[in-house]
């Protein structure tokens, strides 16, 4: 099974220094193996308790501009929005207006997200939010289901792109979108310089405040390497299925915004 349950946590960053082999398995830009899979998703878990610290360090300050650039993409009312790999609840905790329904493979961070999102929707009025453990691969919904999907710095850990793509094509209604934010690599050159970037400049800052050499960036980083440049999710997004599909890379070129439609029959 692939789906993390809280019976495999370990400790968190501040306190493991035993975070965990890199990946030796991993195949190509579309897919990831299984045993690096799990152990990509314990990584995942350990960065929680400074997951939006070292975020924002990593981005200059810009992730949260990028988030409201997602929202701003879809309807503010009477609809129904999925989120694939939702984290610890960053994006969801600002989404209001709409139904909305959290989904990721992580108990741990389903538990984190929760209480935080629902939090803020209960102050704002909004209904809670529909919290469901599950994979982008095989996901739990029917038919044209949503209004919009979107995926903010997951799809770069869904262990089979493409499939999950299809599937998320397969829940949209006719006529909706999807939004995906993940990290940008136009070519090899800017491709290098993003992983020097999160090398050297994000792994010592969480190395800093994690408090252990081994910190979890420092596995993640390595995902970063296989992770495919912008066109290749522009093409792969187009022959699932998907259309008017776009890309656009945002300031200061450290993140790239991928749109793509379902057709309306």
């Amino acid at each position: 099974m692939r789906n993390a349950s809280a019976d495999t946590r370990r400790d968190v960053c501040p306190n493991q220094p035993n975070i965990g082999s890199l990946p030796t398995a991993i195949v190509d830009h579309e897919t990831i193996g299984s045993e690096d899979w799990d152990e990509l998703i314990l990584n995942l878990e350990a960065t929680i308790p400074v997951y939006d610290r070292i975020n924002r360090f990593a981005t200059i300050g810009q992730v949260d501009k990028w988030r409201r650039m997602v929202r701003q993409r879809f309807p503010s009312e009477d609809a129904k929005l999925l989120e694939v790999g939702c984290g610890p609840g960053s994006f969801a905790e600002d989404v209001s207006g709409v139904d909305l329904v959290c989904l990721d493979p992580s108990a741990l961070m389903l538990e984190a997200a929760k209480p935080r999102v629902n939090s803020k929707r209960q102050d704002r009025g909004d209904s809670e939010v529909e919290f469901v453990q599950g994979k982008a691969e095989e996901l739990p919904f029917d038919d044209n289901s949503f209004d919009g999907a979107c995926s903010l710095f997951s799809f770069r850990d869904w262990y089979d792109k493409r499939a999950g793509l299809g599937e998320v094509l397969r829940v949209l209604k006719p006529g909706a979108k999807v939004v995906i934010v993940d990290p940008a690599k136009m070519n090899r050159i800017h491709g290098f310089l993003g992983w020097l970037w999160m090398r050297v400049w994000v792994g010592a800052y969480a190395r800093i405040i994690c408090g252990v050499k081994d910190h979890p960036w420092k596995w993640l980083t390595k995902t970063y390497v296989t992770f495919g440049t912008t066109r290749d999710y522009v093409r792969m997004m187009e022959d699932v299925g998907f259309e008017n599909v776009t890309s656009k890379v945002v300031f200061p070129g450290m993140a790239t915004i991928w749109e793509g439609t379902k057709a309306e029959s």
